[in-house]
């Protein structure tokens, strides 16, 4: 399949095949796409949780509403940011920057020094919400990356946070959840994978000018 056509083939899995999992392969291929997922400055104050056990999926299952796809699927993912950003995250970063590429620390300096400050002037509320956007970043990589090797997800904004924070102790990680992707392989008898995808017009959607 082209591109097109593996973006077509791809849709919001409603029912998974218990029976098949997703090899180790596949697994990593999906934990190199969420490390590469480009985020804002290159901070990466996010984190996958590749989540396999059945009982605590189970646990997890009447948080997510009970949507089965939580359980059914071969594996759950889940998008986490960090509780916290502060000028730490910006040291580390610059620190394996200088490392990774061997640049000179005076010419790095400015640009930390900068970044720090655009974190320190945001409110509370708006480093959270910056923080979360770089998760939709990264749940659109994996989706894309999915198709691209015949994988199947479900994306999920329906379940309760706080819960499966508790239930995963999330807090001692310093970490929160913001979106659930259970990842597997379709039911042949999913309803859904054959119905045609509905979309508009190009021309109601693009603007050339």
């Amino acid at each position: 399949m082209n591109t097109i056509d593996k973006l077509k083939w791809r849709y919001a899995t409603k029912k998974f095949d218990t029976t098949k999992k997703l090899s180790y392969s596949q697994i990593n291929t999906l934990k190199e796409a969420f490390n590469l997922t480009a985020t804002s400055y290159g901070l990466q104050t996010m984190k996958l949780i590749v989540l396999e056990d059945s009982q605590k999926r189970n646990d997890i299952l009447p948080a997510a509403y009970n949507q089965k796809q939580v359980v059914d699927a071969s594996h759950l993912l889940v998008i986490c940011i960090q509780n916290e950003v502060s000028g730490d995250d910006v040291d580390s970063y610059y620190k394996q920057l200088h490392q990774e590429r061997q640049t000179p620390n005076e010419i790095l300096e400015p640009y930390k020094n900068q970044l720090k400050g655009v974190i320190q002037n945001m409110s509370e509320a708006n480093r959270e919400e910056w923080t979360i956007r770089q998760a939709y970043i990264a749940l659109g990589n994996l989706m894309t990356v999915c198709a691209f090797e015949s994988i199947d997800s479900c994306p999920m904004e329906g379940f309760i946070p706080s819960e499966v924070d508790r239930i995963l102790n999330l807090n001692d990680f310093n970490l929160k959840s913001v979106l659930l992707l259970p990842v597997g392989f379709r039911a042949e008898n999913d309803m859904f994978a054959s119905l045609k995808k509905v979309r508009k017009p190009l021309n109601e959607v693009i603007l050339e000018l």
